[in-house]
């Protein structure tokens, strides 16, 4: 019974995947203090939300 939900569960959109949760400590200008910038990007842009 397992192996069955399992299968339909890899079979179904795959949306949750294509995501990753990504960090960044940011330095704020009125403070002074880090911040913390936490975004839900595509996988493909990771790379871009770091450059910036």
């Amino acid at each position: 019974m397992a192996k069955k939900v399992v299968a339909t569960l890899r079979e179904g959109k795959q949306d949750g995947r294509a995501y990753s949760k990504v960090i960044k400590m940011v330095k704020s200008p009125k403070t002074g203090a880090y911040i913390f910038d936490e975004r839900m990007v595509p996988n493909e842009a990771v790379k871009d939300f770091f450059k910036n």
